[in-house]
């Protein structure tokens, strides 16, 4: 017997497909920010909701009553708090007399890092699942008036299928931190020269003298306040430059405590009985994810202590294969992150400004591979396992 055909839903909001059947689709080990808990606090708290630019249009392909695969979708109305930048692009758009807001987005909102895009249950066949919902992509953003289809931070698998679609494929670098087997933090200082490891052993030890001490709060512990303080960090960092800009509502941390606590931590950087400054990071079985910090005292190395040392030794600690600290930061270099280079696919509906775009990603690409050697020489870790 034939098995039913596929049929396309287009959710306008997470909370219009069971938990229990999105989660199904997803790999235990695979990112927080693609499970229903996560994108729910997202749009429930309202930080990610039309009025912030962020309309839900998540694709999900059904067979009968059984939800069989599925891409966490938005509509965007700005390209704030997506970190694979393309406001050169809506510029170019403009001066062309081309709209390009909105576009459509498959991602997960505020959340630079490498996760599925396309869920698809265990026994479908992945290849026709990825190409269905690609289709519907496309003709649904045709349908809603997009001027364009982007896939942020896929998998390199995905991003593979998603230029032999004929999507233009986009790398950009982050920096990372990558285990290759430390028993100690001692191990991971021995891969930079004598004069690296004093550097980061002054600043490592900074803390101390400032009468500050670090720890690892749970979220298994967490209580209400923990809640607030997280929102505080973060909307302190974010008010402190001219272009942040306060995106997450309280009530999203609140919500994302509440409801998957096993992913969640905070760092926190106390003095004389006081938090002073601190991190909120989500964890998987095998990596860290940093995501917001902010301080409330200024003191030297402290952004390092709390963004950088302390979660890095609980990495090796706890067995963790990477450190993911976010977007941006050339600084992690010298620090023993290395470069690693993220991807991101596009499709522009408008002839011109698609082959704009397209000889623009052949320029940038261009560049990648010098900016990749230059970081890694600035790095300077020597190989692993030591010798002697």
């Amino acid at each position: 017997m034939r098995a039913p055909s596929l049929r396309l839903k287009v959710l306008e909001s997470i909370t219009d497909v069971p938990a229990a059947a999105w989660d199904a689709l997803i790999s235990p080990v695979a990112p927080p920010f693609v499970r229903h808990a996560w994108l729910s606090a997202m749009e429930e708290s309202g930080s990610a909701q039309e009025e912030t630019g962020w309309a839900p249009h998540h694709l999900t392909l059904w067979r009968g009553d059984t939800l069989v695969a599925a891409s966490p979708a938005y509509r965007k109305f700005h390209s704030m708090g997506e970190y694979i930048y393309d406001f050169s692009w809506a510029q170019a758009a403009s001066r062309m007399g081309v709209p390009y807001y909105p576009k459509l987005l498959l991602g997960a909102p505020l959340s630079p890092a490498t996760a599925p895009r396309f869920l698809v249950a265990e026994g479908e066949d992945v290849g026709e699942a990825r190409k269905a919902l690609l289709k519907a992509a496309l003709e649904s953003a045709r349908e809603a008036d997009c001027s364009s289809v982007h896939v942020l931070y896929p998998t390199n698998e995905e991003a593979d299928f998603l230029e032999g679609q004929g999507l233009a494929r986009r790398m950009t670098l982050q920096f990372h931190w990558k285990n290759p087997g430390y028993r100690t933090y001692d191990d991971y200082l021995g891969r930079f020269s004598s004069k690296r490891r004093h550097q980061l052993r002054r600043e490592r030890g900074a803390a101390a003298e400032q009468g500050i001490t670090l720890r690892t709060v749970p979220g298994t512990e967490f209580g209400r306040e923990h809640a607030k303080r997280a929102h505080d960090f973060y909307a302190a960092t974010c008010e402190r430059y001219s272009w942040g800009q306060v995106q997450l509502t309280p009530d999203f941390f609140a919500r994302v405590f509440r409801a998957m606590p096993e992913s969640m931590q905070l760092v926190e950087a106390v003095r004389d009985g006081k938090v002073v400054a601190g991190a909120f990071n989500v964890v998987s079985p095998e990596r860290l994810y940093g995501r917001y910090w902010g301080c409330f005292e200024e003191h030297p190395f402290l952004h390092f202590n709390v963004c950088l040392y302390h979660s890095v030794e609980e990495c090796i600690r706890a067995g963790r294969k990477v450190f993911e600290p976010g977007a941006g930061g050339e600084h992690k270099v010298a620090r023993g992150f290395e470069p690693t280079a993220v991807h991101s696919a596009h499709h522009i509906f408008d002839a011109k400004l698609d082959k704009a775009i397209r000889d623009f990603l052949r320029r940038e690409n261009a560049h990648l591979a010098p900016a990749v050697a230059e970081a890694e020489q600035l790095a300077g870790l020597k190989p692993w396992p030591l010798e002697g």
